[in-house]
């Protein structure tokens, strides 16, 4: 497994941003997938996850209704769209890969992980 997550940036309070997660060795369609954040100075939190197949998804509660996460095995990729941006979502963003076909907000859940992209979200 090797990820390459992108789309990061800059954007103004309510703005939009897409990440992109693309697995290059092209291993991880049979594994959950997930997205975690880190703000400097604190502990890596859960942000989504999605299953195998894509039919099961977790969200943690402050983001709920504002980010949709979703992959395209075809592509080897996993997005994530982030709707209504707030200051507090700005945190380095990180893709990982499960252990097994479902998982949730635990790391330990997590074997692979990118190198992260940085969202920035002005007010």
């Amino acid at each position: 497994v090797q990820l390459q997550a992108s789309g990061g940036g800059l954007v103004q309070v309510g703005g939009s941003l897409r990440l992109s997660c693309t697995d290059s060795r092209r291993t991880s369609s049979n594994n959950a997938l997930g997205w975690f954040r880190r703000v400097p100075g604190k502990e890596r939190e859960f942000v989504a996850s999605i299953s195998w197949r894509g039919g099961t998804t977790n969200y943690a509660d402050s983001v709920k209704g504002r980010f949709t996460i979703s992959r395209d095995n075809a592509k080897n990729t996993m997005y994530l769209q982030m709707n209504s941006l707030k200051p507090e979502d700005t945190a380095v963003y990180y893709c990982a890969v499960a252990r097994s076909s479902f998982a949730g907000s635990r790391q330990e859940s997590y074997a692979y992980w990118g190198q992260g992209t940085l969202v920035t979200v002005s007010s």
